[in-house]
Formats: C-alpha cells, structure tokens, sequence
C-alpha cells in the first residue's frame, strides 16, 4: 500500500483560472484525519473549498479517524461521526462561508455484528444529528496493493445479513474495492438487486505492479463487470479517484503542478464510460481529497471534471456535480440554496 506520508503533497495547479466558476458543487467524497497521514481537518478542507469553485456542500467518508479509544469495540467507530458531526456544526453556523462542509456523513460499522450491529446503527444515527447517512466497510483486497484481514468480505454471510439490516433502515452503503473483486459485487447485487450502493472510484481500478502492462485486459474486465453493475436500478458511481498512486498515471511523482488538462487526457475514457453505462442520474463527481492531492489541486482536479462534462447540458452538469449526490447522500436544498 502506498504511504501518503511520502508521497508529493503539493498538488500544484493553482495557478489555474477557475472553469464556469458558478456551478453548484457537492463534492460527494472527502476525508478528516490527523494521524500517521498528512493532516487534512476542517482548516485544510476549508481552504481547498475555498480555492474557487462553487462548492455548496460536501460528503464526509470513514476513514479510521477519532475512533473512540474505549468502551465495546463495535462502538469505537462511533467516535469518527460524533467528530465529524462537530466539524459540519461549525461550517453550519455560516461563520466560515455559504458551503455545508460534511453535510453528508458516512461512518463505518462491521456489517458482520449480527444483532449487534442495530445498536451501533442507532448510536451512529444519533452522533450524526440529522446528517449520517450510510456505511463503508472497506473490502479491499489484491496481494499488490493492499491484504485485507477478511479476503472475500462481500461474499460472507454474516456481512450479508448485515447490508440487509442497513437496506431496511435506508441507509446507503459505498463500495470500495479493487476492480479484481467487482465480480463479488456484482454477486451481492444479484442477492440484492434493489439496494442503494454507491461505488467509491469507479472501481478501483489497478494500474500497477504486474496490471501495469496488461490494461487491455484490466479495461475489458472492469468493463464487463460495471456492464452488469448498470443492471441495478439504485447502484451509482462515483467518478474520482484516479488520482490515488495504485491507478498507475504517475502524476505523483511530478514535481511541477499537474494541469486539469492532463488530468482530462488520462482520467476521460474512464470517466466517459461510467456515463455512457450508468447515465448521469447515477454518476457524482469526487475529489476523494485528500489521497487525490498527490496527483493536482483541488482547484485542478474540479477544473479536470468540469472539462470532461464541457459538452454535458445544463440538466446533466446538475446532475454530474450535485444533484446525484444530494439524492443519494439526503443532502436538502440549504446544501444547493
């Protein structure tokens, strides 16, 4: 796995004039830590919301920060919402601008408690004040990237059992896996086909170690299984991501700022696919900041998505920048006022 605590941290292209600088923006995917990684906390995400586009709101995601350091270990994640809670608290008060930072929040709970699991649901619930929303548990797997400690977490039945219970609450559940597992969950949406699942980075797709040379491959495969993904009527994508270092394009390793149009030349085919196959009332543009800072700015990887939507009518730009991820994320109209 990649550490970000070496990785370039610069982003680069801030000198670049901000495209359509009006459009309404939820950005549908960030992350608060201050650990082992860079800090990134509500100053850092403050100036990047900041930089010039419209951002009117933004969808906090689990990241393994602020867990609570005692009390059942089921209930440790309960402490990352009830921080984050705090953070969306004070971006509420509007004494720091017009944006709703976290409005939306995604916690974590381990789908695999069984009856245990309704209580950490509630305590979420009840943390979040009106703003959680849905649940991550991280399934990412590959022996090149990332080991992770249960290999085939989609396709176990307790977990099952699980995404069950978070359905008939309503919540939402992101997907986040490597593009070699999509077939586990394209499994679980055939036991499933009605869930609302949101998956985080088209994929995760691989474009390192012995996947580096066989794109082709990698490309036909992922495209095989997002094919049958697009079957399920309440199963979205969000486009981002490809900025992370596993994905190959080497923008990382740049020493100079990294402009939105190279950034367009490698992440659009991608992109475009996503749209063609899942229409643009199921696709939401992320920043997946701060893991996508090491390949551009905020400012330049808005200004990349905005140059791939360029021929996207004013209807589809909504939907693609905001309107899908208020949808899914019940984010209310003070996030787009």
């Amino acid at each position: 796995m990649v550490d970000l605590r070496f990785a370039n941290m610069s982003g680069g292209g801030d000198e670049e004039e901000i495209l359509d600088p009006d459009l309404p923006i939820i950005d549908a995917h960030h992350h608060l830590w201050d650990d082992h990684r860079p800090r990134y906390l509500f100053d850092e995400l403050l100036a990047d919301t900041r930089s010039g586009h419209n951002i009117r709101a933004t969808v906090f995601m689990e990241c393994g920060a602020m867990y609570r350091t005692d009390g059942p270990e089921a209930m440790r994640p309960v402490g990352e919402v009830e921080f984050v809670n705090g953070v969306a608290a004070v971006s509420a008060s509007g004494n720091f601008g017009p944006a709703r930072l976290c409005a939306g929040i995604v916690g974590h709970a381990d789908l695999r408690l069984g009856e245990a699991l309704g209580p950490v649901l509630d305590a979420l619930e009840r943390a979040g004040g009106g703003r959680f929303c849905g649940i991550r548990q991280m399934a990412t797997h590959d022996k090149e990237v990332r080991v992770h400690p249960s290999p085939g977490l989609l396709l176990d039945a307790r977990f099952r059992d699980g995404f069950a219970e978070l359905q008939r609450r309503g919540y939402s559940f992101d997907a986040w896996l490597y593009h070699p597992q999509l077939p586990e969950l394209v499994d679980l949406m055939e036991g499933h086909p009605e869930a609302r699942v949101v998956l985080n980075h088209i994929g995760g797709r691989i474009g390192i170690g012995s996947y580096a040379p066989r794109q082709a491959e990698v490309c036909a495969a992922w495209a095989r299984d997002m094919q049958a993904l697009a079957r399920y009527p309440n199963f979205h994508v969000k486009l981002g991501g490809l900025g992370m270092p596993l994905c190959g394009f080497g923008f990382e390793k740049r020493m100079d700022p990294v402009s939105s149009v190279e950034l367009v030349e490698a992440w659009r085919p991608w992109f475009d696919a996503c749209i063609e196959m899942f229409g643009v009332g199921r696709c939401m543009f992320e920043s997946n900041f701060p893991v996508d800072r090491v390949s551009g700015s905020y400012r330049a990887v808005w200004n990349a998505f905005k140059r791939i939507a360029a021929g996207a009518s004013a209807e589809e730009k909504a939907a693609l920048f905001s309107k899908t991820a208020a949808s899914i994320y019940r984010i209310g109209p003070t996030g787009l006022s």
